[in-house]
């Protein structure tokens, strides 16, 4: 599995235990709700700008959000 496809899910997952949904999350992150969807399926690359918004959003620090992805990227390697 890539790691944009990862970073996907970790997103997705992140975003279901706070309760969000793809439009609240693009509201507080100041993204798009198309644009959390592409990133949720892994149809495009997030910047370090989004991620650092996505953070910014779930109140996590970015460094928590990078955590999550490389474990699971670890995991199914």
């Amino acid at each position: 599995m890539t790691i944009v496809k990862i970073f996907g899910e970790v997103l997705r997952e992140i975003r279901l235990e706070q309760g969000f949904s793809q439009e609240k999350l693009a509201e507080l992150s100041n993204l798009t709700p198309n644009y959390i969807s592409f990133l949720e399926r892994g149809l495009r690359q997030p910047t370090i700008s989004t991620l650092f918004k996505l953070s910014s959003a779930f109140k996590i620090t970015t460094k928590d959000f990078i955590d999550r992805v490389e474990l699971r990227f670890n995991s199914k390697q």
